[in-house]
């Protein structure tokens, strides 16, 4: 069963400025929430626990939208 993504306010602002400047980069993330959703530690994502606790005090991991690029985009989430 699929994992429940819940985007911030934040996330959602920001992926409606995505949307409006770069779609190339909206697909890349949407892919990799469905990925997440899935799997989240589908070798594609290259998930791996980042060494600070979510504001609820549980692991916060991190998934990668982009691989091997200058500024590569992260997704930090929690569950």
């Amino acid at each position: 069963m699929p994992f429940k993504i819940v985007r911030t306010q934040t996330v959602i602002e920001r992926m409606d400025e995505v949307e409006k400047t770069d779609s190339k980069k909206l697909r890349k993330i949407n892919k990799t929430l469905g990925l997440l959703s899935n799997d989240p530690h589908h070798p594609g994502l290259h998930t791996h626990k980042r060494g600070e606790e979510s504001p609820t005090g549980q692991a916060a991991w991190q998934s990668y939208v982009e691989n091997n690029t200058p500024s590569a985009w992260r997704v930090f989430w929690y569950y």
